[in-house]
């Protein structure tokens, strides 16, 4: 399977001590280099930045080969590379929070999960406790709707 991802899921979970769930649902995973570069930016947070400079095997930094697309120009550098990636090379999945970002990718015909999907997954494969982690989730910059976030938790306890 080919999975791209944006950087704020990473970002994210890395916050949450749960990158470990990535390489365990989808073997390996794709990022740009804008992806790569976001997560070293000065304002990431520390503990991210350290994972990024020792990245695992798992992770896997790609160059795209068109980074001119203006239908995207809205989009931030790494949403923008994201999208293009997932594109050049036939992603099977794209990881992506951003709403616009994913209003442009599923009209371009790319299948999408958002953060909160992957914990919901890692949940169900019992690599997590859901509960736990959305607490700890909100307790950074995260931004989720209350109706969304309900829903998550809804299928998880229709699972358990």
């Amino acid at each position: 399977m080919i999975v791209i991802s944006d950087t704020s899921p990473i970002c994210y979970l890395v916050l949450i001590d749960c990158i470990e769930v990535l390489p365990i649902l989808y073997e390996n995973v794709i990022i740009p280099q804008a992806v790569y570069e976001e997560l070293q930016a000065e304002s990431t947070p520390k503990v991210v930045k350290e994972w990024i400079e020792n990245y695992p095997d798992w992770l896997v930094i790609r160059n795209i080969t068109n980074a001119s697309d203006s239908e995207l120009s809205k989009l931030d550098k790494g949403e923008r590379e994201a999208i293009i990636l997932a594109e050049e090379i036939k992603a099977n999945l794209l990881i992506l929070d951003d709403k616009l970002a994913r209003t442009m990718a599923t009209k371009r015909g790319l299948k999408i999960i958002g953060l909160l999907g992957i914990l919901l997954d890692a949940a169900k494969n019992n690599l997590i406790d859901l509960p736990t982690k959305v607490n700890q989730l909100q307790e950074t910059s995260f931004f989720v709707s209350p109706k969304l976030l309900q829903s998550i938790l809804s299928q998880y306890q229709e699972n358990l």
